[in-house]
């Protein structure tokens, strides 16, 4: 069956409120999505986000991103009164993290000092969660209680979780932790509450897994023996990639890295409920960096760059082997970009999960690339670009002469818009699913750029305005959906 989809952040909706979030503008993006007959909504990681505002950097890989609830939903429960939403926002294109990590957690205490702690659904929640939530609520009041410092900063005692100090911790910050365990109650609700109305309408969510997860996690400070830590809980190598054409340094990522034989003597059982709990929020889940799961680039802490790693053997099938036996199947796609040695494809095939084609990187006139459409199967997940790429607008502006005629004699482009022409190519190509960037179908420039990897500051902040969901835009991409047989309906 061939379907398509449309990539756009939670954080990208617009609202009142200096970002996106589980209200009624996402409501209004399912609808849309159902007016214009598409299958999938493809989302960022959900998590709480923390220095730099990355999506991929957070404080938990199980937790949901506070920014998200929606305040007028808490106003509508009696959790809030209008008045006391501070809105001291002025920019309805960009997100505004300072003001938001400012006065966002003023507001939910309020609601939460209205909240009925007694509730069933939310004592429920709390259960239902207890392999994760009661670290990742300590752990969060723990950093509130140390002004946000990491937890390597933190007193000896804490930082190797000596239990009588955690016990005096969980009792003297109670209302504290209770607070987080609060936080993470609405975020899921909300979210779950609107994963069903998009499942009702027809549209399915795809989520997306960093492969990675922070060093400044309730994950690594409550699970230190699944990662490559010393005995004072520092890493001594963490993750990155290796230099290359486009960057003489590698990335230096700083994650610290799994240990995978740790790992494995638990059967798997954190990643086991990793992806679990990913799966009971998404219809199809995207892991970010698959290739590490067979080779990992493995740098010594402390180095300045990426320059000076090695590769390492990863888990391989073993994993998913595992993670099968104990879930079943669950709908991965395998983000399969950078380094594709034999290996790799042959762990993509023993998975049989569909890896990712990007057009953007497909027309080099020196040679023929891996992402050409004519070379595609049915089983991959075809896009124009991703949240790390130049909107295709800003693509063709920058591309290569001699790669740019090599495009537009590929894709057929007479006249009118070159984007157009490029969307149009990604939805008739062979491939079961494309996934198309909202900023691509409003062919926005610069303005709408998302992220530039190893960049920090600028990324992670573009959104969507209302005005931009036109009736026109609505039939175009309705149009072109149905135009290549990706359409939810029959007649076309």
């Amino acid at each position: 069956m061939r379907t398509t989809g449309i990539l756009l952040h939670i954080s990208s909706l617009p609202s009142p409120y200096g970002i996106g979030t589980f209200g009624k503008a996402a409501y209004d993006f399912v609808d849309f999505l159902k007016k214009t007959e598409q299958t999938y909504w493809q989302i960022l990681p959900l998590g709480p986000t923390s220095y730099g505002d990355s999506p991929y950097q957070t404080f938990s890989a199980f937790a949901n991103n506070p920014y998200f609830i929606d305040l007028d939903f808490l106003v509508k429960e009696g959790l809030l009164l209008k008045e006391e939403i501070v809105a001291t926002y002025y920019s309805e294109r960009y997100v505004e993290y300072k003001e938001l990590y400012e006065e966002r957690f003023l507001v939910l205490r309020k609601a939460f000092q209205r909240f009925n702690r007694h509730d069933y659904l939310y004592q429920q929640f709390v259960f239902d969660n207890r392999k994760w939530l009661p670290d990742y609520a300590l752990f969060m009041a723990l950093k509130t209680h140390h002004q946000g410092e990491p937890w390597d900063t933190w007193h000896e005692d804490l930082r190797l979780r000596k239990p009588e100090t955690l016990a005096y911790y969980q009792e003297t910050l109670k209302d504290d932790v209770e607070f987080y365990e609060f936080i993470q109650f609405k975020a899921y609700e909300q979210y779950m509450n609107l994963k069903r109305y998009a499942n009702q309408h027809g549209v399915k969510l795809i989520g997306d897994m960093p492969i990675y997860v922070s060093y400044d996690s309730s994950d690594v400070w409550a699970n230190p023996s699944y990662f490559q830590l010393d005995q004072e809980r520092l890493p001594y190598h963490v993750a990155g990639v290796p230099p290359d054409n486009f960057s003489a340094d590698g990335q230096l990522w700083g994650n610290p890295l799994y240990d995978w034989d740790a790992l494995e003597a638990s059967e798997f059982e954190w990643w086991v409920d990793r992806v679990k709990s990913a799966s009971e929020q998404f219809d199809m889940v995207r892991i970010d960096h698959f290739i590490g799961f067979q080779n990992y680039y493995s740098i010594p802490y402390g180095q300045k760059t990426a320059a000076g790693g090695t590769w390492k053997k990863g888990p391989g099938i073993k994993l998913f082997h595992v993670i099968k036996k104990k879930l079943g199947d669950v709908n991965i796609i395998a983000e399969d970009l950078g380094v594709i040695t034999d290996e790799v494809r042959k762990l993509l095939k023993e998975t049989g999960f569909p890896g990712m084609k990007l057009l953007q990187f497909a027309f080099d006139s020196r040679e023929e690339s891996d992402y050409i459409p004519h070379l595609y199967t049915r089983n991959v997940i075809a896009y124009t670009g991703t949240h790390d790429n130049e909107t295709t607008a800003t693509w063709f502006k920058n591309l290569p002469k001699n790669d740019l005629d090599y495009c537009l004699a590929y894709i057929n482009h007479g006249s009118g818009s070159q984007v157009e022409s490029l969307i149009k190519s990604t939805l008739q190509c062979i491939a079961d699913t494309t996934i198309i960037p909202m900023q691509d179908y409003l062919e926005l420039e610069e303005e709408g750029r998302m992220n530039i990897p190893s960049t920090t500051g600028n990324n992670w902040k573009w959104r969507m305005l209302q005005s931009e969901i036109t009736p026109e835009l609505t039939k175009k991409i309705k149009s072109m959906t149905q135009l290549y047989g990706r359409g939810q309906s029959k007649d076309r």
